[in-house]
C-alpha cells in the first residue's frame, strides 16, 4: 500500500512511474481529494472540539455567580451530536481511502526495464547451456506417464482438471526435492525454516496483497474468512504483522515449505498441461525482511541463493529483469528464473524473486526501530521461490531423460532417493 503522504508530496514523479505499467484502473488524484475532505472534516471537529472545551469551562463560572447553564448545556449537546456526525463522516472517507489504496499496484523501482509484455523483459545472465538430445525429446507429462510415475487421469477423477497424482518414484522425487531445498537453504544460506498454516487469513492476504486485488485466483472456505495459501509468503510475512522489530535482528530470512493453492483464472491454454500451471503444486519459498537500505543487496543475495540450488541439480536455467508492464501488482522490481524445457524449446518460469520495498510492511503494518532513541520505520520485505517444486521435477524428466525413456536422477538428489541413479519404472 502506498504512502498517502508520498503522493501528495511526489504526485508528478509516482504518476510517471506509475505510467510504465500501463494501468489506468485507480486515480491518485481521487485519493487525494478524499485526502483532503477527510483534513476539512477533521478540522471541523477540531473547531468544535475547543468550541465545546471553551464553553465547557464557562459552566462552573455560571453556577458560582448563580446564572441558568441551559443555554451552554444544550449548545454543548449540540456540538457533541455534530462530533458524533463528523466522526462518522471520518470513518466513512477513511474507508473509502483504503479502498482505493489498497487496489493502487507498487510504484516501479526506477530500474525496471520499460515494457508491456514479457517479451520486454530483459535476459540478465544464462547458467549453462540448453540441454541438446540426438533424438526428438519427450514432454515431461509423456515421460512421467510412461513410467507410471504421474498420473494425470486418476487425479482428474478424485479432484478434476489440472491436478496431478505423484506415484512411486515420482512421489520420492518431489519430496526429494523439497528436504534438498530446505536443507541447502538452512544449512547453506541462513535461512531459519517455518512450517506455516496452509490456510490464512483475510487480514493476511491483505497485507500480502493478494486481497483485495486477486480474489478471485484464490480458494476460498465456505462460510469462513480462511482462504488456502497460494504461496508460503503469505503465512510467512505476517509472521510480523503489527509486529514492531528490533533492527538488530534485521535482516530476518526464512525458508518454507508449503502446498500452493491457485484458481488460475485467466489462464486456460497457456502451459496447462502437466506440471506448469497446475491448482495445487509444492513450493519452497525464500522469504526476508531487511532495512530499507539494504534491501536491494539482499534480493540480489535471494536471487543468488535460488540459483544455487538449480545449479546443484544441473539445469539449465536463465535470469531475466521484468518489464514494468509485466511487474505484477505488489513488487517494486522483480527477477525471474527460468529452466530450459526441451519439449517447448524454451525457458519456462521457475522462480520469481521480487522486492516489494514496503508496500506489504505498510498493508501488514511491520516496523522496525534502530534503536530505542529512533522512530518506527517500515521494513522493506522480498520473497522468491526457492524453488516451485512441480516445475524441477518437469525440467528434471526433460533435460535428464534418455532415449529410453529413463530418466537419471541428478547427483545432489542420490542421497535423498535413497541411491537410485535412474528412473525407469513405477517403482
Amino acid at each position: 500500500m502506498l504512502d498517502i503522504k508520498k503522493i501528495r508530496k511526489e504526485l508528478d514523479s509516482i504518476k510517471k512511474a506509475m505510467s510504465k505499467r500501463g494501468e489506468a484502473e485507480f486515480s491518485l488524484e481521487s485519493v487525494l481529494e478524499l485526502d483532503d475532505k477527510r483534513r476539512k472534516l477533521l478540522l471541523e471537529v477540531e473547531v468544535l472540539k475547543m468550541e465545546q472545551n471553551n464553553a465547557s469551562k464557562e459552566i462552573p463560572k455560571l453556577k458560582k455567580e448563580g446564572k441558568d447553564i441551559a443555554e451552554i448545556a444544550e449548545r454543548l449537546k449540540a456540538s457533541a451530536d455534530n462530533i458524533r456526525e463528523l466522526d462518522e463522516k471520518v470513518k466513512a472517507v477513511d474507508e473509502q481511502i483504503r479502498y482505493m489504496l489498497l487496489r493502487i499496484p507498487n510504484i516501479p523501482n526506477p530500474d525496471v526495464p520499460i515494457g508491456d509484455t514479457d517479451d520486454d523483459n530483459i535476459e540478465v545472465w544464462r547458467w549453462s547451456e540448453p540441454s541438446k538430445f540426438d533424438y526428438e525429446p519427450k514432454a515431461h507429462w509423456d515421460i512421467g506417464t510412461n513410467l507410471g510415475i504421474l498420473d494425470f487421469e486418476t487425479a482428474g477423477k478424485i479432484t478434476g482438471s489440472r491436478f496431478t497424482l505423484y506415484k512411486g518414484l515420482g512421489a520420492r522425487l518431489e519430496r526429494s526435492l523439497i528436504n534438498f531445498y530446505l536443507d541447502t537453504h538452512t544449512s547453506e544460506h541462513g535461512y531459519t525454516e517455518i512450517l506455516p498454516p496452509f490456510i490464512a487469513n483475510e487480514s493476511s492476504m491483505i497485507g500480502t496483497g493478494q486481497l483485495p486485488k486477486f480474489g478471485e485466483d484464490m480458494f476460498k472456505l465456505e462460510g469462513r474468512d480462511y482462504y488456502l495459501v497460494p504461496t508460503a509468503e503469505v503465512p510467512v510475512t505476517n509472521i510480523h504483522m503489527n509486529d514492531i522489530i528490533d533492527g538488530e535482528c534485521l535482516p530476518l530470512s526464512y525458508c518454507a515449505y508449503t502446498p500452493c493453492f491457485r484458481a488460475e483464472v485467466g489462464s486456460a491454454g497457456r502451459d496447462t498441461r502437466g506440471l506448469i500451471r497446475q491448482h495445487q503444486f509444492n513450493k519452497v519459498e525464500l522469504v526476508k525482511l531487511t532495512k530499507p537500505e539494504e534491501s536491494y543487496d539482499e534480493l540480489e543475495k535471494l536471487v543468488k541463493n535460488a540459483e544455487a540450488v538449480l545449479q546443484k541439480l544441473g539445469i539449465p536455467y536463465r535470469v531475466v529483469k521484468i518489464c514494468s508492464g509485466d511487474l505484477g501488482f505488489t513488487a517494486a522490481f522483480k527477477y525471474d528464473i527460468e529452466v530450459w524445457m526441451p519439449s517447448y524449446g524454451r525457458y519456462v518460469e521457475i522462480s520469481s524473486c521480487s522486492n516489494f520495498e514496503d508496500f506489504q510492511a505498510r498493508r501488514a503494518n511491520i516496523r522496525f526501530k534502530r534503536d530505542k532513541n529512533t522512530r518506527v520505520e517500515y521494513v522493506h520485505t522480498l520473497n522468491g521461490s526457492g524453488v516451485a517444486i512441480g516445475r524441477t521435477v518437469a525440467a528434471i524428466l526433460e533435460n535428464f531423460q534418455q532415449k529410453d525413456g529413463s530418466v537419471r536422477v541428478p547427483e545432489v538428489l542420490k542421497p535423498y532417493m535413497g541411491g537410485i541413479e535412474v528412473i525407469n519404472g513405477y517403482k
